[in-house]
């Protein structure tokens, strides 16, 4: 079992960064791979990001490359999103979600937190 729990999210101007975290719970941890997705209001939750379980491998979604970091340190557990540069059509509830594969594909994720909401103001 792994509980995951966000946080870091809240009101930027555009062009400001915020920095999410993922506290994940469980011994399994650094032997998955941890992604982050985004649904913003009326619209599919969608990949942001995905990180390989030691860290060597990131992959991220077009619309965020080169301004959204991921990065994890299995030492503590937790996963994080750097993300600079934000634009409005940034603004959603962005969830961190645990999976045995390193893919964008949401349907292969098992365990989900509760969100964070990131509103970007323009």
């Amino acid at each position: 079992q792994v509980q995951l729990v966000e946080s870091g999210g809240g009101l930027v101007q555009a062009g400001g960064s915020l920095r999410l975290s993922c506290a994940a719970s469980g011994r399994t941890f650094s032997s998955r791979a941890m992604g982050w997705f985004r649904q913003a209001p009326g619209k599919e939750r969608e990949f942001v990001a995905v990180i390989s379980w030691g860290g060597t491998g990131t992959y991220y979604g077009d619309s965020v490359k080169g301004r959204f970091t991921i990065s994890r340190d299995n030492a503590k557990n937790t996963v994080y999103l750097q993300m600079n540069s934000l634009k409005s059509e940034d603004t959603a509830v962005y969830y961190c979600a645990s999976g045995p594969k390193f893919t964008p594909r949401l349907s292969e994720y098992d365990y989900w937190g509760q969100g964070t909401q990131v509103t970007v103001s323009s």
